[in-house]
């Protein structure tokens, strides 16, 4: 499993950027990719106890609740890795100032991921949680494709906000969802392995928008800059610190903050169908009955302190 998923993220990171997507490479990453995949499946077919176990994929909720963590955390993941710089580049605001303008994304999981697992917890009705988180996603990554190099700061603090928030419903109901589809003794397994493809989904979310973005952004400043005549000649396009593009000629500035925008917003666009398609798919969940552990353990015997009455001593035989 380790050998098909580090071939899946190579093959995301270096495809089309470091190598054509045809090249020996790519091809060989897919060939290992397949091969490791089916040898996993394979052993743990026959394993006396598998590490994932392949039971756990008879189950429709457990299905739809992975497949929707894995995109969920592909849109998140997208977005926290490379909307930090994009924000340095764009609005010239320090790396201090750029963490700051995530917390609203941050206090927009904390308030709905609290608020959904008390309702859910009080009223037992969960399904339109996950849908809502996927739907929820899918706006706030629409409303950031749409931010352009003169859009208000705090505009971008309200619409990561949204998008923190389409996260946080669904945040830790996903998780409960598959571990109320098996019984108390499979609840550790299922929920390791919801989370090894929330982890998945979060390493293929930063290999993929790191792949398009950054091939596009360069594409694009090398073409701009090197047909603007401000431009200076030896300014390279893969040294472009937000101290470098702050000291730029204004019209050669104005270039290179719309190469970075033109770069990563049409990408959470293009995040936005495989949100939809996921919340689609979580509409055929089955809400099931909450699992309850309110029954209280049988006591122990008491144990008795008294001293053992002696026992007669035998007599001796003559």
């Amino acid at each position: 499993m380790a050998v098909a998923v580090a071939a899946i993220v190579f093959l995301t990171s270096w495809g089309g950027r470091e190598f054509a997507w045809d090249s020996p490479v790519i091809l060989g990453l897919v060939a290992a990719a397949l091969v490791a995949g089916a040898a996993f499946v394979f052993a743990e077919k026959r394993a006396a106890e598998p590490i994932m176990p392949l039971h756990l994929f008879r189950k429709r909720n457990f299905n739809l609740v992975t497949f929707g963590g894995l995109c969920a955390a592909v849109a998140m993941f997208g977005v926290i890795a490379y909307m930090p710089s994009y924000i340095q580049m764009v609005t010239g605001l320090s790396a201090t100032g750029a963490g700051l303008l995530m917390v609203p994304m941050s206090a927009g999981i904390t308030i709905t991921s609290l608020s959904t697992g008390a309702l859910a917890s009080r009223t037992g009705r969960y399904k339109w949680m996950p849908i809502a988180t996927c739907f929820g996603l899918a706006l706030g990554l629409y409303l950031l494709s749409t931010l352009r190099p003169d859009s208000p700061i705090w505009l971008i603090g309200v619409y990561l906000f949204i998008l923190g928030a389409g996260n946080g419903f669904g945040f830790q109901i996903i998780m409960l969802i598959a571990q109320n589809t098996f019984p108390i003794t499979e609840v550790g397994t299922a929920t390791a392995a919801n989370n090894f493809f929330r982890q998945i989904g979060a390493a293929l979310g930063s290999a993929v928008v790191g792949t398009m973005y950054t091939t596009r952004l360069m594409a694009l400043l090398t073409q701009r800059l090197a047909s603007h005549p401000a431009a200076p000649p030896d300014l390279d396009p893969t040294s472009l610190t937000p101290g470098v593009v702050h000291h730029l000629p204004e019209a050669v500035r104005s270039a290179v903050v719309s190469s970075y925008n033109e770069a990563l917003t049409p990408v959470f666009l293009l995040i936005v169908p495989l949100m939809i398609l996921a919340g689609v798919a979580l509409f055929f969940i089955e809400e099931k009955p909450l699992a309850l552990t309110n029954a209280v353990p049988t006591e122990a015997e008491p144990v008795s302190h008294r001293c053992p009455e002696p026992q007669p001593a035998l007599e001796d035989v003559s």
